[in-house]
């Protein structure tokens, strides 16, 4: 806990270049996903205060290379290396240098950039990621399952190399601006803000017939696949309130999650006389995303203003948890461990591929993830490599499990 606090409140501000210094130069891991198209949407807003060091995506070599184009970037990165020549071919013509594969993905994120988005979904992204700390680099975290899945290794990695991590998830960049970290004792709790997702009012029959195109219908926003399906499950908070343990001094019994329809109060911190803090916002992740690119500043964004009066009315409620057992499975996970935590996050997107690919049912996907949760060991996670290992293991008995199923 204290190495978070630490992060969150000691680190030097650096001065954002918005007058007469030198842009800030940014590197975006997983430009073509939600998080990095929106990105380049405000660096293209903000063009004299940013420069963009490199581009990396998987193999949307289309998008890619029209994003490289547009920024000027110095680099693009496939992660496909079958996809280089197509990237090479592009970009001919032009002077920005081309590379492909998982080790120039994490080259990339090495390059001499000021800030790193890091923004590939899952746990592929816990290399790059990592790779952007060990330099010291200004870290925007958007990929959930780094601290999911090595939450203190990571962390101690921070506290090495004086980088800097900034929470870009829309709650926990809520309550990154609201926690008072000179002051963390007259926390009471942290409240974690859910939509509920397309299922929150649906019955448990209906749920069991679900199809992917009614799993990522998302009322409020617009993400990927993969993270509109753990909003439907409601997976993405139970991974959201693991991410809150290691990113603020708490305990996993001061982390609650109220399930807020309007998605416009995304996460309050709550103190000891009563006081509960809370920062609102339509829900556009330009408004995290342009925070974290200006910090400690602030640049504008083309967010709709909100307008409490035209809302009128703002509605919570407890989350079910007989509906979406993600979350109490990820409330589980939290208490056991860090083993269990990697367990969760590999079962959960081997099952979510599984349910998008229509081979298994979507309250299969909670199946899965309890069958591997409970047949696995509490290891030991000391290295990067400890990690890879349960998370390998845990996808192959995820993947048994649907043969199963």
């Amino acid at each position: 806990m204290e190495a978070a606090a630490k992060i969150a409140s000691d680190t030097p501000g650096v001065s954002l270049p918005l007058r007469d210094a030198e842009p800030r130069s940014v590197t975006i891991l997983g430009s073509t996903g939600s998080i990095g198209s929106n990105t380049i949407d405000l660096l293209q807003r903000h063009r004299d205060s940013f420069t963009v060091e490199a581009l990396t995506a998987h193999s949307n070599i289309e998008l890619l290379a029209e994003q490289a184009r547009q920024t000027g970037a110095k680099l693009a990165v496939t992660a496909d290396s079958s996809r280089y020549q197509d990237l090479k071919g592009a970009l001919s013509g032009t002077n920005i240098s081309v590379a492909a594969g998982p080790e120039a993905v994490e080259e990339a994120a090495d390059a001499p950039a000021d800030f790193v988005m890091a923004g590939i979904v899952g746990a592929a992204g816990l290399g790059p990621t990592l790779a952007a700390v060990r330099r010291g680099a200004i870290v925007g975290l958007a990929n959930k399952e780094c601290l999911v899945c090595a939450g203190a290794l990571m962390l101690n990695e921070v506290a090495r190399a004086g980088a800097t991590l900034l929470p870009v998830d829309s709650e926990h960049n809520a309550i990154f601006q609201v926690f008072d970290f000179e002051r963390d004792a007259s926390v009471s709790r942290i409240i974690l803000t859910a939509s509920g997702g397309p299922f929150r009012s649906a019955e448990l029959e209906h749920m069991v017939q679900a199809t992917p195109a009614q799993a990522v219908a998302h009322p409020n926003w617009d993400m990927g696949a993969k993270i509109s399906v753990d909003s439907a499950t409601m997976m993405n908070k139970g991974l959201e309130m693991i991410e809150a343990f290691h990113l603020f001094p708490v305990t996993a019994e001061q982390i609650d999650v109220l399930v807020h329809p309007q998605s416009v109060i995304h996460s309050m911190v709550e103190y000891i006389d009563g006081s509960v803090l809370a920062q609102l916002g339509t829900p556009d992740m330009r408004t995290p995303i342009a925070y974290s690119l200006a910090w400690p500043e602030r640049i504008s964004a083309p967010s709709a203003k909100l307008d409490l009066a035209e809302l009128a009315t703002l509605t919570f409620e407890k989350p079910d948890l007989e509906r979406f057992p993600c979350l109490r499975l990820a409330q589980e996970a939290l208490n056991e461990g860090a083993a269990a935590a990697i367990v969760l996050n590999a079962a959960n997107e081997v099952a979510v591929r599984s349910f998008l690919d229509e081979n298994i049912g979507f309250m299969d996907i909670p199946r899965v993830v309890e069958s591997c949760l409970e047949r696995h060991d509490e290891d030991a996670v000391t290295s990067i490599d400890a990690v890879k290992e349960i998370d390998a293991r845990t996808r192959a008995a995820a993947a048994e499990e649907i043969d199963r199923i």
